[in-house]
């Protein structure tokens, strides 16, 4: 897998991204999901760099970017999508394909409906929600707060990837080298020498500080963008009466929405076996450029 590894500086915070395919091809930045890291878009990436320059970042307070010292105010969806912004920025990107898991899906919606940073609204030009939605359960909310912000320690890496494999199971099928990956590029090693998933636990107080922040209807409503949802047909993130309520409103009553429903598979994807990558990219190759 040939990418490189890189660091910018957005909003004030080091972010970390890797970067594949040619530095003059159209963009795709693909962004992960709530305790994940950029990494997690290894396939997707590859996939797509034989045409696509694909820039993956880490959220900040995500694998190898910075943590915030102000959790409270910059954990939130507003402040990454001023991240996005200032990454756009920063790497001269005037036009992109943005493909999000979960809350990087959430993140692409916010910056392509224009509604908070009116100048992102033309530099998207298509958007991927994997498994994301402009309103989430509230149950699957819950479990996610839970385990997130209590991350645990191990003893070894044997043991954080079983307990990968377990939380990470709706994730769908990966092989034991993609587990392996998966846990070797989302781990830091304690004080007391235990290791722990990748990500600062205050990422959590966005949920407190922010009751409300995922529950965003008005920009999906203001998308003018084709937007392609890859829906876990056993996700309880996102339940089937939202996805329904998908098809009436914003770029779905337009005519501009398309929903696959991904069988075997929870919250999220993983964006790592044929039909998904497929689908990604076919969507994005006949996207408006």
């Amino acid at each position: 897998m040939a990418y490189t590894s890189n660091y910018v500086r957005c909003a004030g915070q080091e972010i970390h991204y890797t970067e594949w395919g040619a530095a003059d091809a159209p963009v795709v930045v693909a962004w992960h999901g709530l305790a994940r890291t950029g990494r997690d878009m290894d396939e997707l990436a590859e996939h797509l760099s034989g045409r696509y320059r694909v820039l993956c970042p880490d959220t900040i307070g995500r694998g190898l970017s910075q943590w915030s010292a102000h959790p409270e105010q910059e954990y939130c969806l507003a402040f990454y999508a001023r991240i996005a912004t200032d990454f756009f920025d920063q790497l001269g990107i005037t036009r992109a394909h943005w493909v999000g898991t979960s809350m990087g899906g959430a993140i692409g919606t916010v910056c392509a409906s224009g509604l908070l940073l009116p100048a992102m609204q033309s530099r998207i030009l298509s958007l991927t929600l994997n498994d994301n939605a402009p309103e989430l359960a509230a149950a699957a909310l819950a479990r996610i707060r839970a385990y997130a912000g209590n991350p645990p320690a191990f003893d070894s890496m044997v043991e954080l990837e079983a307990f990968f494999r377990q939380v990470y199971k709706p994730y769908g099928w990966l092989s034991d080298a993609q587990w392996r990956r998966l846990t070797e590029t989302s781990v830091r090693r304690l004080p007391d020498g235990r290791v722990t998933p990748h990500y600062d636990p205050a990422m959590v107080q966005q949920f407190t500080s922010y009751p409300d922040d995922y529950r965003i209807w008005e920009h999906y409503d203001a998308l003018q963008i084709p937007v392609l949802c890859l829906h876990g047909m056993e996700s309880d993130l996102v339940l089937p009466e939202t996805i329904e309520a998908m098809r009436h409103r914003g770029p779905g009553a337009a005519g501009r929405l398309q929903v696959v429903e991904v069988p075997h598979c929870g919250h999220a994807p993983a964006l790592n076996v044929t039909e998904q990558l497929d689908c990604v990219t076919a969507f994005i190759d006949k996207a408006p450029t």
